[in-house]
């Protein structure tokens, strides 16, 4: 292997942060709305990539594990200041969000009496909409014809007869080697390359420390809860294709079925980040907060994130060959489509069943389901409509 000059950025961490501050804080709608904030702030108004650019490290973010417009600010960060623009990116759009959900888990076992568990019965009520809406939107972009169709309908007879994480690892791997049986996919037509400001040497590191990280902590999880934490949320953030929802069941998963968080709050924490702005992976903060305080917080918040940009990267220098490759598009369709899969199950086990328990629930969560596709209403205003539906609920 040898070292490509890396480019040179020529901007500052502080404008960096300044722009995704600003983002942070403003930044509802999910990872699809936030890659459209991202264009419009970093390519029509600063100008600090082309759309050529953009849509390249978009295609590299959506095919990598992780979240994808994390991944992609991060980029953004790292293309114009350097490895300390990439944390300032980071820091400046997740931090926000992070913050009120690790305040709503400090406050949240303060809300006794009818008023506060009826709010807490309708977030978890808003999460059976939100992930529905997921479900829906993904499976028409994702599985758009009856083979990957039936990859996601695969996926869940999987699940229901393996449950766990290590199925959701192998129903992906089957749904990417259905997709290279299947043949669909086709080389990308990109044009142009990504302005990387790193070698290919230091990508190759950031790839065996993603892997060693991947094999050695699992090993190391008895030397103290804090090591079980990080793998935890480390796993977690290494397996999710798809975006923000899919790391639901994941975490579920981890959290719930090891012992560490209740389904109640569980849920209640996942309705509670559809109404902040930016990256749904901040649900980690809350969950973290919850299990082991704020010091857990940090801990779960920098283990979610950490192997999504180590695979960042670790790819940008071989992206543009990479991509061109027919194969890799048919691996990705067949994994997406499997993503899809195991988001309908998450949808029936433990959303729906942990949050409806009787038919008003389900006409609540109907009700919600109805605003956010039909009416487009923003998902924090449907949150705060549910909210308020519990309390109703609770009071009758």
């Amino acid at each position: 292997m040898t070292d490509a000059t890396p480019e040179t950025p020529d901007g500052r961490p502080g404008e960096v942060f300044a722009a995704f501050l600003k983002l942070g804080l403003t930044s509802f709608g999910g990872p699809i709305a936030h890659l459209g904030y991202f264009r419009e702030a970093f390519v029509t108004r600063r100008g600090w990539l082309s759309d050529s650019a953009y849509a390249d490290l978009v295609a590299l973010c959506q095919f990598l594990p992780g979240p994808a417009s994390s991944q992609v600010g991060f980029a953004i960060g790292l293309m114009r200041a350097g490895p300390w623009g990439a944390v300032a990116a980071f820091a400046a759009f997740t931090l926000p969000s992070a913050l009120l959900l690790i305040a709503f888990a400090a406050g949240a076992a303060a809300l006794d009496g009818p008023v506060g568990q009826g709010a807490i019965s309708g977030l978890k009520i808003v999460a059976v909409a939100i992930v529905a809406q997921a479900v829906l939107g993904m499976a028409k972009s994702l599985c758009p014809d009856r083979e990957r169709a039936g990859i996601a309908v695969l996926a869940v007879a999987l699940l229901a007869a393996l449950p766990g994480p290590l199925a959701m690892v192998g129903a992906i791997l089957a749904g990417g080697l259905a997709g290279l049986a299947l043949g669909r996919g086709a080389p990308s037509e990109l044009d142009g390359r990504l302005p990387v400001p790193i070698t290919p040497r230091v990508g190759a590191i950031c790839l065996a420390a993603f892997l060693a990280l991947l094999l050695v902590l699992p090993l190391l999880a008895g030397f103290g809860a804090g090591v079980a934490l990080f793998d935890s949320f480390y796993r977690a953030g290494a397996l999710v294709f798809g975006g923000g929802h899919v790391v639901l069941p994941l975490l579920e998963a981890e959290m719930v079925r090891g012992g560490q968080v209740s389904a109640d709050a569980f849920l209640a924490g996942y309705g509670a980040a559809q109404a902040v702005p930016g990256p749904l992976f901040t649900f980690a903060a809350y969950l973290g907060a919850v299990a082991s305080g704020l010091g857990g917080a940090l801990v779960a918040l920098l283990a979610i994130f950490l192997p999504g940009f180590l695979l960042l990267l670790g790819a940008l220098p071989f992206w543009d060959a990479f991509r061109r490759r027919a194969r890799a598009q048919s691996l990705l369709q067949g994994a997406n489509a499997a993503v899809v899969g195991i988001l309908g199950a998450a949808l029936y086990d433990p959303v729906f069943t942990a949050g409806v328990g009787d038919m008003a629930d389900f006409a609540l969560a109907l009700a919600c389901f109805v605003l956010l596709v039909a009416w487009k209403m923003p998902s924090w205003a449907v949150v705060l409509v549910g909210a308020a539906g519990g309390v109703g609920l609770a009071l009758v």
